[in-house]
């Protein structure tokens, strides 16, 4: 299964839709976002463009009604408020958008892996059993324009820099 997990998109349209071509043409199953999509209307159209599954949360950066009913108009939205559960292939995934909370997650031992924004810091470690992932900021500010790519048949995502694709 491949996987794209990006955060902190920011509504930085172009960058998304680079992106989304990206992952298409990869063939991802399903997009994990850790926070700060934003704008409702920028989820919905992700939405529209990416047809299959995308798991989010909300950053510190957003409207909750906006999402909640953008959520309920789409089949392959599924928000996961501020902490995502996910289990693929057998691998126990969390996912949020603040590095304190994931650290604390990856700590516990529970998950294989934890993705986490907000710092817009590209970044993989290992704490203990767990990686822990950042995928960066998909929007770009602070740093390059980044998100992770993970084929769950393989340990470890890989970080990708958004102007080199």
């Amino acid at each position: 299964m491949n996987i794209a997990i990006i955060s902190d998109s920011h509504d930085n349209v172009p960058n998304i839709y680079k992106a989304l071509n990206f992952i298409k043409k990869q063939k991802a199953d399903m997009i994990i976002h850790c926070g700060d999509v934003c704008a409702g209307s920028v989820l919905d159209d992700m939405a529209k463009k990416f047809p299959k599954p995308i798991h989010f949360i909300y950053g510190n950066i957003v409207d909750t009604q906006a999402m909640e009913k953008i959520t309920s108009q789409h089949k392959n939205l599924f928000s996961h408020k501020n902490l995502g559960k996910l289990e693929i292939e057998g691998k126990k995934i969390a996912f949020t958008h603040l590095p304190y909370d994931a650290k604390d997650l990856a700590a516990g031992g529970k998950f294989n892996y934890v993705f986490y924004g907000h710092n817009h810091k590209p970044w993989i470690e290992k704490i203990k059993n767990t990686y822990l992932i950042n995928p960066g900021t998909l929007g770009g500010l602070f740093s390059k324009a980044t998100f992770a790519w993970w084929d769950t048949s393989k340990v470890e995502p890989k970080l990708i820099i958004l102007e080199k694709i």
